[in-house]
């Protein structure tokens, strides 16, 4: 199964628990695209594994059981600043976008690294552009 297939079903998966229109989901996606701020889903799990998480960020990105995350740890992976700039996009508290993201990040971050490996930057792209296609 290739990288579209795997995005199309996580992205049928997480729209079905969370509805077509989550804004926090959306912002999650434009996070992940290689010219955001933090350089993408490289840019993520380094800042996961910078601060003290990468045990559990590398479980997403390995090929075995996804180790869970925190709301907490969240808080730690990503640190308050950004934490507060993907809920205030989303309209919710630093609290509710944590406790989403625990639920989010762990699947989403797996299906974008089939094999256990970060992919090309353009087929990240192509699968982000899947994904918001199915956002939108």
């Amino acid at each position: 199964m290739g990288l579209f297939d795997q995005l199309g079903q996580a992205a049928t998966g997480m729209l079905g628990q969370t509805g077509n229109n989550n804004p926090l989901l959306q912002a999650v996606v434009g996070l992940l695209a290689q010219n955001s701020h933090v350089g993408g889903l490289g840019g993520l799990i380094q800042a996961f594994q910078k601060n003290g998480l990468g045990d559990i960020v590398n479980s997403w990105v390995g090929t075995g059981k996804n180790l869970p995350i925190s709301p907490e740890q969240i808080h730690q992976g990503l640190g308050g600043d950004l934490l507060k700039q993907l809920a205030s996009q989303a309209g919710l508290s630093t609290e509710a976008a944590g406790g989403q993201l625990a639920n989010l990040l762990p699947g989403l971050i797996d299906k974008l690294t089939p094999g256990g490996k970060i992919p090309d930057s353009t087929l990240i792209e192509q699968g982000l552009t899947l994904l918001r296609g199915k956002l939108g």
